[in-house]
């Protein structure tokens, strides 16, 4: 378990510029890092918080040293309260195809992150928000946490893919057809989020369940993240078939070793990584 309170985060250098992020930030503690979305006041998404998402969630090696799971948070009140809308004004057909995609490889950058990052959801997960929450890998959440698909009501379309991954298919189509948020304590009878705590301690809390992660070894937690995302879409008999090739893989790892050797002993392994 992570005590957020045992240690002071390990600061972030400041000379090394792929460190550097304007509406990011990043502290380090141990094996765990935690990462926050702030961009006052209610960490809406601009295009350059698209990509600053997609470079740090893309190569977490780069810019989270050896961290084994992330804890995705929000600044303030709200989690993340959409797209920055004064922004989405000039949206028209022609500059679409270049914006859209930035934000779906933002997206993407997180679901594909190659170590689980654990979405700390409060207050507002909105339209991009709740894509955000989405591709996470799970979602501890606050007891005012709201989460909703504003998308028809704003003009533009996307979400319910995202919405997918937490809901069945007759509550997409109610969220995102009336524009409506969902009751936390709903989602949470449905299994969308893990546990619904209080605001102040939403971000110990998810704290806690990555830590719950990190005692396993890095190589294991890869190969799990990179399996969980192969198999999500895949029928049951070619994913498992996907599984035990990896199987196959991991086995010769010196950790793998080591938890079978620790598991037969009954005591605690000791991993190179």
């Amino acid at each position: 378990m992570v005590n957020e309170t045992s240690s002071s985060p390990a600061p972030v250098d400041e000379a090394s510029p792929e460190l550097k992020f304007e509406h990011l930030e990043i502290e380090l503690d141990a094996e765990l890092a935690l990462v926050w979305l702030a961009r006052p006041p209610v960490n809406s998404v601009s295009q350059e918080m698209y990509r600053e998402i997609r470079r740090l969630f893309a190569d977490p090696g780069a810019h989270l040293p050896g961290a084994k799971a992330i804890v995705l948070a929000g600044r303030g009140r709200h989690f993340c309260a959409g797209n920055d809308l004064h922004e989405f004004g000039t949206l028209t057909p022609e500059n679409s195809d270049e914006r859209m995609a930035e934000v779906r490889a933002a997206f993407f950058a997180i679901q594909d992150c190659s170590i689980p990052v654990v979405g700390a959801v409060q207050g507002a997960a909105v339209g991009t928000g709740l894509a955000i929450a989405a591709s996470c890998d799970f979602v501890i959440a606050a007891d005012d946490a709201r989460f909703g698909t504003p998308e028809l009501g704003v003009g533009i379309m996307g979400g319910a893919r995202h919405l997918g991954r937490l809901v069945p298919e007759p509550v997409v189509r109610w969220m995102y057809l009336t524009g409506d948020p969902i009751d936390v304590r709903r989602l949470e009878a449905l299994g969308s989020v893990i546990e619904v705590t209080t605001a102040e301690q939403v971000v110990e809390r998810a704290r806690e369940h990555a830590g719950r992660i990190v005692r396993h070894s890095a190589a294991a937690i890869k190969m799990a993240k990179r399996s969980l995302n192969a198999i999500e879409t895949m029928d049951l008999q070619p994913g498992y078939a996907f599984e035990q090739s990896l199987t196959r893989e991991l086995s010769g790892h010196p950790d793998s070793l080591e938890a079978r050797r620790a598991t037969l002993e009954r005591r605690q392994p000791t991993y190179t990584d």
